[in-house]
C-alpha cells in the first residue's frame, strides 16, 4: 500500500475549517483529480458516505467513500472501495486562531499491471496532488469566500 503524509497551517478557526471540509460536496473544490461527489449521506456516527468519481493517468475510476471514524473538530477517516481501494485520515488541531491540518492517504495503486514504473509515476503524481488539496484549503481560507457568494 502506498503512503502519503502532508501537513498544512491554515488561517481560520477550526470549527470553520472542519465544518468545510467534513461535507464532501465541498472536496472537488479542494481535490483536483475528484471529478464528482453524489449521494452524500449523513451517517448516524456523524460522518458521511457518497459515491465518487476520480481521475488518475487519465483513467476514470468510481467507487463509494463511507466515514467510518468521525469525531467533530478533531478527525475524520474514509474508507475508499470500488475502483480505489484505500483510507483518508483528516486531523484536526487548534493553533489559536488557525488550524492545522494534517492528510494521511493509504491506497492500493490500482494498475498492477503497468509495472513499477507506472507504479512510481502514480505514486509521485498523487504526492503532487495531495500537495494541491492542502494548498487549496489554505486559498480557501485565505480571503472569505463566502461573502462574495450572493
Amino acid at each position: 500500500m502506498a503512503r502519503i503524509d502532508k501537513e498544512v497551517i491554515v488561517n481560520s478557526t477550526l470549527e470553520r475549517v472542519f465544518r468545510y471540509v467534513s461535507d464532501p460536496n465541498n472536496w472537488p473544490e479542494l481535490w483536483p483529480s475528484l471529478m464528482a461527489v453524489k449521494d452524500v449521506k449523513t451517517l448516524s456516527n456523524g460522518g458521511f458516505s457518497a459515491a465518487y468519481e476520480y481521475k488518475m493517468i487519465g483513467m476514470r475510476f468510481g467507487g463509494t467513500g463511507e466515514c467510518t471514524d468521525y469525531v467533530p473538530n478533531q478527525w475524520m477517516v474514509i474508507d475508499t472501495k470500488g475502483g480505489i481501494h484505500g483510507r483518508i485520515t483528516l486531523t484536526f488541531r487548534s493553533i489559536e486562531d488557525r488550524t492545522r491540518v494534517t492528510i494521511t492517504i493509504e491506497y492500493k495503486v490500482p494498475v498492477p499491471l503497468l509495472g513499477k514504473l507506472t507504479e512510481y509515476i502514480i505514486l509521485k503524481m498523487n504526492e503532487q496532488e495531495a500537495n494541491l488539496v492542502l494548498n487549496n484549503l489554505q486559498l480557501r481560507f485565505m480571503v472569505d469566500i463566502d461573502s462574495f457568494k450572493n
